[in-house]
């Protein structure tokens, strides 16, 4: 961060609480009727409002919640929990909760972090100053998390990222990229979908349609199933990956990738192409490439590689013919403006000062779990691996923790805020700490250890980007 932009920033975090705009007392929503609450709205000089639940008897503790990512023209509301039951359970303890929508929507990291700690900034001058303060934040908001506490640790005491986007922005667009250039690869080779540079969101939604089309064609024959597995498994994409899923047995390859070939149409519909356009506009240009990469090499390293070569065999097709297809098919190269902005404002150092604790579930395939991976890469060459720890939750789909396991990790972290030491970190004793926390609701997490991210990017590593 440049002197300017730390100058920029701190006069708009000290000014937020002078600029208030509506600021007004609200009716307490259902999740916070549990507990006599402040609920307060509020409107930041960004634009961005806020909301805070405080109880009558305040244990101290403010959790600065981070939403997560929130589509451009969508209703972009503040929140401070992320969910109704936990909001509940966290108010009944005392803890005071607070967050806010960000002043813009979309790949919003420049807005975010700003309106969050001028969130905190105002919390503080209406309700004093907190004995700890947490941040946490789910999805996107795991990014958003982890950059405040990278880049601000003087304003937090510890944070927790739930399946967040932990890799960073490069790393995210730079594995986003490859699903969708083998397929359109080695299924529509003479298309001329863009996979880059989307002019506006209009195109992007075409792409989108198309290549999906592309892939439901593919979908029908044995040929095409294995190569929609190959794109799946070039982005680590969980062979259960929804809760609504059967989860299949280990060798039954058709079941797994039956429920890939969902997962790969949601991603072409979601973040490959609509969400990348709206990152290429902040970014000022494409921020990923594929050029050097060995997809032969990248696949030995995929967690479902198993899969994909006895798709392969039973489709009667050449693996190693389709894999040399794709190290000779012409490559995207990056904008290096637009990557020097996403990987100025959106990846990671690994520089930890404040203890953090992940946890991701084991079947997410919008961000999968091997971003953990990634980060732990990061915190491990910068020399604060001590002050990570991270867990797995045995569940399919994006985000898809019960209030039991969510509460499990916040706990974990305040009690390595309070001794000094992390404790009960395994999956025996976090099942515990859930169960205790709330017994109505499931707790699953599992021993677990996940496979390399396959395309990491990382500021402790300067040679990422060559």
């Amino acid at each position: 961060m440049t002197t300017g932009t730390r100058a920029r920033t701190a006069r708009r975090t000290a000014c937020a609480a002078a600029l208030l705009l509506a600021v007004t007392a609200s009716p307490p929503s259902a999740a916070a009727a549990t507990a006599d609450t402040a609920h307060v709205e509020g409107q930041l000089p960004s634009g961005a409002t806020y909301m805070m639940d405080v109880p009558d008897g305040w244990n101290g503790t403010v959790l600065l919640y981070s939403h997560g990512y929130t589509q451009a023209g969508a209703p972009n509301p503040a929140q401070d929990a992320p969910d109704d039951a936990t909001k509940a359970l966290l108010l009944e303890k005392g803890y005071a909760l607070i967050g806010s929508s960000y002043a813009t929507t979309g790949w919003a990291v420049t807005d975010a972090v700003p309106d969050q700690l001028a969130t905190l900034s105002a919390f503080t001058d209406r309700f004093g100053t907190a004995r700890r303060t947490i941040a946490w934040g789910r999805s996107y908001g795991g990014l958003v998390t982890t950059a405040i506490a990278e880049r601000h640790p003087d304003r937090i005491d510890g944070s927790v990222s739930m399946c967040g986007l932990v890799h960073g922005g490069v790393a995210n667009w730079n594995n986003t990229l490859d699903p969708v250039f083998a397929l359109k690869t080695l299924l529509a080779p003479d298309s001329d979908v863009p996979l880059t540079d989307l002019p506006d969101q209009a195109a992007a939604t075409s792409a989108a349609n198309a290549l999906t089309a592309v892939v439901d064609s593919a979908q029908s024959t044995a040929a095409g199933r294995a190569r929609i597995a190959l794109a799946a498994a070039l982005h680590n994409i969980p062979v259960w990956n929804q809760p609504t899923q059967t989860r299949p047995a280990a060798t039954d390859w058709d079941g797994q990738q039956a429920n890939q070939y969902e997962a790969v149409k949601g991603l072409l519909k979601i973040a490959a192409f609509n969400r990348r356009q709206e990152a290429e506009v902040r970014a000022g240009g494409n921020m990923s490439w594929n050029t050097g990469v060995d997809y032969a090499k990248l696949l030995g390293q995929s967690s479902v590689r198993k899969e994909v070569t006895e798709l392969y065999e039973k489709a009667g097709l050449s693996l190693r013919a389709d894999l040399a297809t794709l190290n000779r098919a012409p490559r995207t190269s990056a904008d290096p403006a637009a990557v020097a902005w996403m990987s100025r404002t959106s990846s990671f150092s690994g520089r930890l000062t404040r203890p953090q604790f992940d946890i991701h579930t084991i079947g997410d395939a919008l961000v999968p779990v091997q971003t953990e991976s990634a980060l732990r890469r990061a915190v491990t060459a910068a020399g604060s691996a001590p002050l990570l720890r991270q867990a797995y939750v045995d569940n399919a789909g994006h985000c898809t923790f019960s209030p039991a396991e969510q509460l499990a990790a916040l706990h974990t972290l305040e009690d390595r805020l309070t001794t000094g030491s992390w404790h009960g970190t395994d999956p025996e004793a976090l099942n515990s700490r859930a169960a205790a926390a709330d017994p109505s609701t499931p707790a699953r997490y599992v021993p677990y250890r996940p496979t390399p991210y396959l395309r990491p990017y990382d500021l402790a590593h300067p040679t990422d980007g060559q």
